[in-house]
């Protein structure tokens, strides 16, 4: 990876920190203002890091380097370094999703998973082990999920640890097969953003936010997908086209 973009790492990285810290001191507009707030401009600096650590995909070792990231995370929390701790968090799960990116061989994999994950996690939201959690044990989520400080308040929005490493995952996925790295960023930020804006509009406590990241990968790569995992065509012995 670049110096520049280790540049811009540290001080995105920065200036996320001195965001959280002192968001609780900042304007108090309103639940629609802050969610917009969130789902354009908070939402988009947290996954701008996904993109400038995108080049990680290709490195060896990342899975130590993850776990190594999972454990400066819990010594964070347990110094009570919840802002470090938030961002260690967020370190660790983009780079074990730019891991399990390894075993993925072909492009056929991540769309495979890109079909299934949303039904799961759905279910895990609204009648599974998520649901259980968020609504019985929200200590436990708060640990576990990537927080998003609301100005001028201590509550935060929050993304569970499978949304981030599949969006790392996706992305990674999309640089790793040719397809279009730009576009996937966009889509699927704006798609959780568009899942943040729905949750504040029902009355629930959340909704699932794979779908957003499964749909951003699929929807602005589904042509070149469809391209590399249909058949590929072969010319007959009489000249005409087959597809095999």
């Amino acid at each position: 990876m670049s110096r520049g973009r280790w540049v811009a790492v540290a001080g995105l990285a920065a200036a996320l920190a001195v965001y959280t810290a002192g968001a609780g001191r900042l304007w108090d507009a309103g639940v629609w203002p802050d969610v917009l707030f969130l789902s354009l401009v908070l939402f988009p600096a947290f996954l701008a890091m996904v993109w400038l650590l995108l080049p990680l995909w290709r490195s060896r070792g990342l899975l130590p380097v993850g776990l190594a990231l999972g454990v400066l995370a819990v010594l964070l929390r347990l110094a009570e370094l919840d802002v470090l701790f938030n961002l260690a968090k967020l370190f660790a799960l983009v780079v074990l999703g730019f891991w399990f990116l390894s075993y993925f061989e072909t492009v056929a994999w991540a769309v495979l998973v890109a079909a299934i994950v949303p039904w799961v996690d759905a279910f895990s939201v609204w009648r599974g082990p998520t649901e259980y959690v968020v609504s019985e044990q929200p200590g436990v989520f708060e640990n576990l999920s990537i927080a998003f400080r609301v100005p001028g308040s201590d509550g935060t929005a929050n993304l569970g640890p499978p949304d981030i490493l599949f969006f790392a995952l996706f992305l990674g996925a999309a640089a790793r097969f040719g397809l279009r790295v730009a576009w996937t960023w966009i889509v699927t930020t704006l798609l959780l953003g568009a899942t943040l804006v729905l949750t504040a509009t029902t009355d629930v406590a959340g909704l699932p936010a794979l779908p957003a990241v499964c749909l951003g990968f699929l929807l602005p790569n589904a042509d070149l997908l469809w391209r590399a995992l249909r058949p590929a065509a072969k010319l007959d012995s009489d000249g005409t086209s087959k597809e095999t």
